[in-house]
């Protein structure tokens, strides 16, 4: 996630919504006052490559260390004040009302049909694979809810001045660089890309069952923007 006072905006970062190459992309724009948090190794290699602003501004201070976190130390791990995926919640009860409500506050959100599809082949890289019906059937699809839905509402209100829709992105992303008033467009590098061969779509992939399975986890996000599947 990124907070950019820089340019006064708030990047909540959800999950298999092409939020890594988004944040990479943002980054560009960041000074040295902006929180930004660490993504993978990987990435952050593609993010130096290009010669964009890493993580800063992240950690906490040893005043907000507990027992824990100095045993943690002591291994080497620092406590993170601010991280990947943090919910809105957290984020404005850390930066306080009056950053979080004059703050452009923006994220992605993606027809959950395709998400699970991406989520499936994320995890499950190579054969065997488990059928789609278990997967659905075990806690891992909840994931994209916490890293969704979970992370840009607050007491299940939307808390957001955009939800950007993964399917017009290149609009979207014109949008959000107007509003800011960003001088370069919002390019995105590859990051994360898929290992996954099939590329048919949700509807050839799943079954009815299956379909059923995604509107019941996610009636709240298919309620909200009227997604179709």
């Amino acid at each position: 996630m990124i907070i950019s006072h820089r340019h006064k905006f708030i990047f909540i970062k959800t999950n298999k919504t092409a939020g890594t190459s988004i944040e990479i992309a943002l980054s560009r724009f960041c000074g040295d006052d902006d929180v930004i948090t660490p993504i993978s190794r990987d990435d952050e290699m593609t993010r130096q490559s290009l010669g964009y602003a890493g993580p800063r501004n992240y950690l906490a201070s040893r005043s907000e260390y507990g027992v824990r976190d100095y045993a943690n130390l002591l291994r080497g791990k620092r406590k993170a004040r601010y991280y990947n995926h943090m919910p809105s919640r957290e984020v404005k009860a850390l930066i306080g009302d009056e950053v979080w409500n004059s703050y452009f506050k923006f994220c992605f959100e993606r027809n959950p049909f395709d998400r699970v599809i991406s989520l499936y082949y994320w995890r499950n890289k190579t054969e065997p694979r488990p059928s789609m019906s278990a997967f659905l059937d075990s806690d891992v699809p909840l994931l994209l809810q916490r890293r969704g839905y979970d992370l840009y509402t607050i007491d299940g209100r939307v808390v957001m001045d955009r939800v950007c829709m993964f399917e017009d992105m290149d609009a979207e992303l014109e949008r959000v660089r107007v509003l800011l008033g960003l001088t370069e467009p919002l390019e995105l590098p590859r990051a994360k890309t898929s290992s996954r061969k099939d590329k048919r779509g949700f509807r050839e992939l799943l079954t009815e069952r299956e379909m059923d399975t995604v509107r019941t986890l996610f009636s709240r996000e298919i309620a909200l923007f009227g997604f179709e599947g």
